[in-house]
C-alpha cells in the first residue's frame, strides 16, 4: 500500500501540474495580496514626516535585503522609472499613480535618450491613460512617441536601440526588448510611427531569429546601407543560447503588433516564438534565466521572464483556434499559479511581489532579486486573465 501511495504521488507529479494549477490558482485572492505588497511599499518610502519623494522609484530588492532599492527618474537612463506607476494605476490607487507618473513628463520633451523611453511612458502614461482618459496625458504619450521615432532609421528598417553603444557593437543595434517599446508608436495613431512600427517588426522577425523560433538578443546593422552585420547576446549567456527575458519579450511583442496590425503574419510569428519558448519550460512553467546556461539545474530562474510571457499569453489566447487558446490559457494559468506560491511571492520577506529574477546575469545586477517590472507584469497578466474569466473577450484584454 505504501508503495502505490509513492507511486501515485510520482504519477500525480508528473502529469497532473496544469490542471492542479488550474485549480489551485485563485485570481481575485492574489489581486488583494498585490494591493497588500503595493500599500507596503508606499508605507516605506514615507520619510518621517509622512511625505514621499516622487522622484524616486522603487526598482529591486535584493535577495537578502528587505527595503527597495531606490533610483532617481530623473536620469534618463533610469528605464524602469514607469513600472512602479503603473503597478499603483493597475491597483487603482490614482492618487499616487498620478504624482508617480507626473515626474516623468520631461522625458517626452526631451532629446531621446534611448528606446526605454517607450517602456517609460507605456507603464506609466499609458497605463494613467487607460485608466483616466485624461486629455493631457494623451498629449504627453503623443509628444514621446515623436521624440520614440527619431530613432528610427529607414535604411535599417529599426529603431536604434543604444545611441551611446553604436561604438560599442560597430553599428545600429537594435535589441529584442524593443519590440515591446513600439506600442507607444501604434498608440500615436499616426500613420509615419505605424509604418515605422511595422517596418521594425518585419525586419526584426526577418534577421534576429534563430531557425527553431529562438531569439538572439541584439542585431546590429550598417547605419549607411541598411545591411544586416550580425547578431550577439549582451544579457543572455551566450551568442547561441536562449535568454529567457529576450524570448519573453518577443512573445509580448509580437502579439501586441497584431493587436494593432491585425496582420497574419504577426499572429503566426508570435505562435511560434511561443512554441519556441514553451517547449524549453521547467515543468513549473518558470524558466531558466538562460535556457543554454551550462550550470542547470544548479542555476537561476526568471520570475520576470514568466511574468512577461504569462501576460502575454492570456492575450494570445483571445486570438487564435478553440483547442490553441484553451493550451495557452492552460500555460498562463500554470505560470501565474507557480508564481503565486510561497516560493516564488514575496509575502513577509519583503514588500514586493515577487521573489526570484534576474536582471542582468553577465553584469551581476539584480540577480534572483525581486525587480518592479516582474512585479508590473504579473499584476498585468493577474488582471488580463480576471478580465479574460470575465467573457469581455479579447478586445478588452488590454489592461495593457
Amino acid at each position: 500500500m505504501k508503495m502505490f501511495s509513492v507511486v501515485l504521488c510520482v504519477w500525480s507529479a508528473i502529469w497532473c501540474p496544469l490542471s492542479l494549477c488550474a485549480q489551485e490558482l485563485d485570481v481575485d485572492r492574489e489581486l488583494v495580496y498585490c494591493n497588500q505588497q503595493m500599500q507596503r511599499s508606499l508605507a516605506g518610502l514615507r520619510d518621517a514626516g509622512g511625505k514621499i519623494d516622487y522622484t524616486m522609484t522603487p526598482r529591486c530588492i535584493g535577495a537578502e535585503e528587505e527595503r527597495w532599492t531606490l533610483r532617481s527618474v530623473k536620469t534618463p537612463e533610469e528605464w524602469c522609472a514607469g513600472f512602479f506607476p503603473g503597478i499603483l494605476w493597475m491597483c487603482g490607487d490614482t492618487l499616487e499613480a498620478r504624482r508617480f507618473t507626473g515626474e516623468l513628463e520631461y522625458l517626452a520633451f526631451s532629446p531621446v535618450y534611448d528606446h526605454d523611453l517607450g517602456f517609460i511612458m507605456i507603464g506609466s502614461y499609458l497605463k494613467g491613460w487607460e485608466a483616466t482618459h485624461d486629455g493631457r496625458y494623451r498629449e504627453v504619450l503623443m509628444a514621446a512617441a515623436d521624440s520614440l521615432a527619431t530613432l528610427f532609421n529607414p535604411r535599417v528598417g529599426t529603431l536604434l536601440s543604444w545611441p551611446r553603444n553604436v561604438a560599442m557593437f560597430g553599428g545600429h543595434n537594435t535589441i529584442m526588448d524593443n519590440m515591446m517599446n513600439l506600442e507607444l508608436l501604434f498608440f500615436s495613431g499616426k500613420r509615419e510611427n505605424y509604418d515605422r512600427a511595422v517596418a521594425h517588426a518585419d525586419t526584426t522577425m526577418r534577421y534576429q531569429f534563430r531557425a527553431d523560433g529562438t531569439v538572439n538578443h541584439v542585431a546590429v546593422y550598417d547605419p549607411v546601407t541598411g545591411r544586416h552585420l550580425y547578431n550577439c547576446t549582451h544579457q543572455g549567456f551566450g551568442d547561441n543560447t536562449l535568454w529567457s527575458r529576450g524570448q519573453a519579450w518577443a512573445i509580448y511583442g509580437y502579439t501586441m503588433v497584431y493587436r494593432y496590425t491585425h496582420e497574419g503574419r504577426f499572429l503566426d510569428f508570435a505562435q511560434r516564438v511561443t512554441e519556441a519558448y514553451l517547449s524549453r519550460l521547467p515543468e513549473d512553467g518558470i524558466p531558466w534565466w538562460d535556457m543554454g546556461d551550462p550550470s542547470i539545474p544548479f542555476s537561476f530562474r526568471d520570475a520576470s521572464a514568466a511574468a512577461v510571457v504569462a501576460s502575454a499569453l492570456v492575450e494570445l489566447s483571445g486570438y487564435v483556434d478553440a483547442a490553441t487558446s484553451a493550451r495557452y490559457l492552460g500555460e498562463a494559468k500554470r505560470m501565474l499559479a507557480t508564481l503565486s506560491s510561497a516560493e516564488y511571492q514575496s509575502r513577509g520577506r519583503n514588500p514586493a511581489f515577487l521573489l526570484h529574477s534576474v536582471g542582468n546575469m553577465p553584469a551581476g545586477t539584480e540577480v534572483d532579486a525581486s525587480i518592479n517590472y516582474a512585479d508590473y507584469y504579473y499584476l498585468e497578466a493577474l488582471l488580463r486573465l480576471k478580465n479574460y474569466l470575465k467573457g469581455r473577450g479579447s478586445e478588452e484584454l488590454s489592461q495593457k
